[in-house]
């Protein structure tokens, strides 16, 4: 139960305009260890045969599950919306990112 004569705290969050772009990904390599989760963000564009990691985000295991959760309520929400969203085959990317990379 909160107390009526508890104010609650606010968080002020900025977002500048270079952040607030975006990067995009197409790809996501998914690692953890004990004590973290490890989510890359990578590019890969058609005919190139290098790419880089542009976003890297450490997670530790209890915010990696929230995250996990709210991407969950977000696409249920979108689909609730919009309509089911559809998942089409990929050809297997032909990269080794280790026994815990997926997409």
């Amino acid at each position: 139960m909160s107390n009526p004569n508890q104010q609650q705290e606010q968080i002020n969050i900025e977002l500048d305009e270079t952040v607030a772009e975006g990067i995009y990904s197409n790809l996501a390599i998914i690692n953890h260890s004990s004590s973290e989760f490890v989510l890359d963000f990578v590019s890969i564009m058609p005919g190139i045969p290098k790419a880089k990691v542009k976003s890297r985000i450490v997670l530790t295991p209890q915010h990696a599950k929230r995250l996990l959760k709210a991407i969950g309520e977000n696409i249920h929400r979108f689909e609730s919306a919009h309509g089911e969203i559809k998942e089409t085959e990929q050809a297997p990317i032909p990269l080794n990112f280790g026994p815990a990379g997926q997409a």
